[in-house]
């Protein structure tokens, strides 16, 4: 009798043991879905990129440089719904900024491009890298986002810069001089060696 006593009373033990260890684990799922909610909400309303060109170079590339026209383009939509949404469409934008490098327009080849372009691919690369880790560090993926705006602005506003320089008749021997000056960059120092043996001058 001891026994069916004692037998019961540890069953009792367990079963209100498990249901509370179910109560905490609903509690930690509810605290938990309630940080996802407010992450997603975080990033859904800074979830904001200029996906339209801002100067009518920027533009006329649309149409010429089919990587830049596709990466607007990718900029363009917002996810809706869910965090997976936003890194499945984080992983999509990312793609499109390393084709970037490709096909770049002739006049655009330029070190000035290529390194805004690399800052670009950089800073999505690493909002990328933020929207999917496992804790979402949500004010970095903001932050980023608007980092990324300001690297298009600037971006674009080089274009226009170079297209502007382009304009810009040289003068007569400009070409000259300044081929000149490169030929003259390559060309090594012939000065003779300091003789170490003099006497030197106080």
């Amino acid at each position: 009798m001891k026994y069916k006593i004692a037998l019961f009373l540890l069953l009792v033990f367990i079963l209100n043991s498990c249901q509370n260890e179910n109560e905490r684990r609903l509690a930690e799922n509810k605290k938990e879905a309630k940080k996802k909610e407010i992450i997603f909400n975080n990033i859904n309303k800074e979830w904001s990129f200029i996906d339209e060109p801002i100067n009518e170079v920027s533009e006329k590339n649309v149409t010429d440089w089919k990587e830049w026209r596709e990466f607007l383009k990718e900029l363009g939509g917002k996810p809706k719904k869910t965090i997976g949404a936003f890194q499945k469409k984080s992983d999509a934008i990312a793609k499109k900024a390393m084709e970037l490098n490709n096909n770049i327009p002739a006049q655009f080849d330029q070190p000035q491009i290529k390194s805004r372009i690399s800052i670009l691919i950089t800073k999505v690369k690493m909002m990328d890298l933020f929207i999917h880790l496992h804790k979402i560090p949500d004010d970095k993926v903001t932050f980023l986002i608007g980092e990324i705006n300001k690297e298009l602005v600037s971006l674009q506003r080089q274009m226009d810069k170079i297209v502007e320089k382009s304009k810009i008749p040289q003068e007569e021997g400009e070409s000259d001089f300044l081929r000149m000056l490169d030929t003259a960059r390559a060309i090594p120092n012939s000065m003779p060696p300091i003789d170490q043996n003099l006497p030197k001058v106080e």
